[in-house]
């Protein structure tokens, strides 16, 4: 059994995001490290959301989307956002305090999406092919 797992050199599991992490601030993409990456890995998926956007503005807002060839990383593909960007758009909750998910996916396969993709072609894409999960979270108020 994998003991695949994200951690932050940014932030440590459930605490507060870096205001400059921020999608208002600095919009910095948090440094991200994937550890104990499952054999037979070809590439690996990530998704960052905010479940609590739900009550604000009535769906899960998505913040970053991107996968990346493992081991070489000489292939990043960033997706779009909800905030109709392509790369990282970091936590700007519009109410309080909210969890940020950055969801990562050991797959085996290596996708071939093109820049700008969705959510549910990512999700597609990854069907029948995810050897592994993990997920890291943080907070963001503003």
């Amino acid at each position: 059994m994998s003991k695949f797992s994200i951690t932050s050199f940014d932030f440590n599991e459930g605490e507060e995001i870096p205001k400059k992490f921020g999608y208002k601030f600095e919009n910095k993409q948090p440094k991200l490290n994937f550890n104990e990456i499952p054999e037979g890995t070809k590439s690996i998926g990530l998704i960052m959301d905010d479940p609590d956007a739900v009550a604000a503005v009535g769906k899960v807002w998505v913040h970053w989307l991107q996968y990346f060839d493992f081991p070489s990383q000489n292939l990043i593909i960033d997706g779009k956002t909800d905030f109709d960007e392509i790369g990282y758009g970091g936590p700007a909750p519009p109410n309080g305090r909210h969890t940020y998910i950055f969801k990562g996916y050991a797959l085996d396969i290596q996708l071939d999406l093109k820049e700008g993709y969705s959510k549910q072609e990512l999700e597609d894409a990854m069907k029948n092919h995810i050897l592994a999960e993990a997920k890291l979270t943080g907070t963001f108020a503003p």
